[in-house]
């Protein structure tokens, strides 16, 4: 959260509860199956926990942020509850912090959407980060090119994102080579755009190729430490994202799952949408990535220490743990109650 408010990134603190037509308008529509919904007592109607507060923020930047000026970058900070979790994470209740940069149409606003959220992950120790970009309106631009709707493009959306290429050449017709060759072109940056190059890619999907690679220009200035890979076709947990979208992980042995996502999207009003960007951070599998925090400095005071020593010594950086009653064994009353260090005439000292 510092890292964002150096960057000018207001915070905001969205409702934990609202009432589910407040809650599944405009994008956050999407999560509606993700919601846990109850009746409120009060008021008779149905009301749902969040499940993500992007939505969330996209709608009080319409609203009660509607006349501020923009580009308007706001940043947050909460938990949300989900009804399932996935495989990689199975857990349901989830921490997440996040940034949304909302009014800005141009490349620059991806750019920086990708090399903050790497900045604040590297201010906290985050180690060998790489981001995987991805192309969430793609598949559509192609699919609409060669006719490919309905039950037909879930079934192909459903075929990519399982990575069966076979089931893609069945679904996709005589689109099955040109998607298929999408489906193999994931990797690093500079091998997919040599891949999008060669393909024949309808005018609407060539502009994304061409708005990528703008992108990744400029990200290379901007975050050089940054390792990125493309991945043209992977679509899942981006269903409200409409251009350039991104998942965040730590290169490192012990990581498991992506530390966060984030990408583009329509915020506001369906019928006046505002172009916006923005990320999600996921705290636990960050907490998880992250060194070994060192000890905490805790000390035992013994009974009946004069308050103002206490104080000094918790101004120092101790964590002080006041003693109740007097204790026979000090050392062994510290261990007891996980200190490190009991209090020798005035002075901390290790245990051992």
């Amino acid at each position: 959260m510092t890292t964002l408010a150096a960057h000018g990134y207001e915070r905001v603190k969205p409702p934990l509860v609202e009432f589910e037509d407040t809650l599944f308008s405009g994008a956050g529509a999407a999560m509606a199956t993700a919601t846990f919904r109850m009746m409120d007592p009060a008021s008779h109607r149905m009301i749902g926990v969040r499940a993500d507060m992007t939505p969330q923020i996209a709608r009080i930047a319409a609203t009660r942020l509607g006349d501020a000026p923009r580009p308007l970058r706001l940043s947050y900070a909460g938990q949300v509850l989900r009804v399932t979790g996935s495989e990689i994470r199975p857990e349901r209740q989830i921490g997440q912090v996040g940034a949304e940069l909302i009014g800005a149409a141009g490349a620059d606003a991806d750019v920086e959407a990708i090399a903050v959220a790497g900045e604040a992950l590297a201010a906290i120790g985050v180690p060998e980060l790489s981001v995987d970009i991805t192309l969430p309106s793609l598949v559509p631009a192609v699919a609409e090119a060669y006719g490919i709707a309905g039950e037909r493009a879930a079934a192909l959306r459903s075929a990519l994102d399982h990575k069966d290429a076979a089931a893609v050449a069945a679904v996709a017709g005589e689109a099955g080579g040109l998607f298929g060759s999408l489906l193999a072109a994931a990797g690093p940056a500079a091998v997919t755009l040599a891949v999008l190059d060669r393909l024949e890619l309808p005018a609407r999907a060539r502009a994304e190729r061409v708005r990528l690679g703008i992108v990744l220009d400029r990200l290379s200035a901007a975050a050089s430490d940054l390792k990125v890979t493309v991945d043209p076709v992977e679509n899942r947990g981006f269903e409200y994202h409409t251009g350039i979208s991104f998942t965040l992980f730590a290169a490192t042995p012990g990581s498991v799952g992506e530390l966060g996502r984030g990408g583009r999207y329509q915020a506001g009003d369906p019928a006046e949408p505002e172009p916006a960007t923005g990320f999600t951070l996921y705290t636990d599998p960050i907490l998880r990535t992250l060194p070994p925090a060192a000890s905490a400095r805790r000390l035992l005071l013994p009974f009946g220490i004069d308050r103002s020593l206490s104080r000094e010594l918790r101004a120092s950086g101790w964590i002080t743990v006041a003693a109740l009653e007097p204790a026979d064994d000090r050392r062994a009353e510290a261990r007891r109650l996980g200190c490190g260090y009991v209090l020798e005439n005035g002075v901390p000292v290790a245990i051992g």
